[in-house]
């Protein structure tokens, strides 16, 4: 992604189409934003609707370029392949780099989806999804069926986009500076943890805080029984 003409278009077209839609953006006011001659469009992209499907993808392209998925080693974990996924799942959504038009044009293609919907969910969900349904079927040794599968992967990318799509809940809930606290890192950690414990692969996600409170309340005891 750089600053040719093109991206300079597109970026114009994400801010236009986010904030007005396919109908309300006005191809002169984009190519007005991006600082080209009206005939961009048409040399580009060949008219209004490729423009706007093209920029509904370049929405996610430009995170997904910064952090691809790694390329696994043959024989590479199950496990380590599922922490990999949800780490740079994570890094895309929460990119510093992101604009705010990235996110709002993708919601308003889930709330009315277009032909550009299905070109996005064809050419960058899907081989997503693919990816994250084989790491599963993994883990699961072949014992899920193809539906338990599916709903455990819309558990974990729920997870995920809700740090994302709902910041401003988190935040108001949390606390901004406490929910802002909350790296990649934590975030994605998480995420496998609590997805560990819920397929059986880990700990339950408070093993810790609860054999404190065990110990604590039987050294209570135990002291109670003493002085008696």
């Amino acid at each position: 992604m750089d600053d040719t003409p093109k991206y300079r278009l597109l970026d114009a077209a994400g801010a236009a189409f986010a904030a007005q839609g396919f109908a309300g953006a006005a191809v002169r006011d984009i190519c007005q934003a991006a600082g080209l001659n009206i005939a961009s469009v048409n040399y580009y992209f060949g008219d209004k609707e490729r423009l706007y499907a093209e920029t509904v993808k370049y929405a996610c392209q430009k995170s997904a370029a910064k952090f691809p998925m790694p390329d696994w080693p043959l024989g590479t974990p199950a496990w380590s392949r599922l922490q990999d996924f949800v780490t740079t799942f994570i890094n895309r959504l929460l990119d510093p780099d992101n604009k705010p038009w990235q996110t709002q044009i993708i919601m308003r293609e889930m709330a009315q989806p277009t032909s550009a919907c299905l070109e996005w969910i064809r050419e960058y969900v899907k081989p997503m999804a693919d990816t994250l349904k084989l790491i599963l079927a993994e883990l699961s040794h072949k014992s899920a069926s193809d539906d338990q599968v599916f709903l455990i992967g819309f558990s974990i990318v729920g997870q995920c986009l809700f740090y994302r799509q709902s910041r401003p809940i988190g935040a108001q809930l949390m606390g901004v500076e406490r929910f802002e606290g909350l790296t990649p890192t934590i975030i994605a950690r998480h995420i496998c943890g609590f997805t560990a414990a819920a397929l059986g692969l880990g700990p339950p996600l408070l093993a810790d805080t609860r054999s404190k409170v065990i110990r604590t309340k039987s050294r209570a005891i135990a002291a109670r029984e003493k002085r008696s």
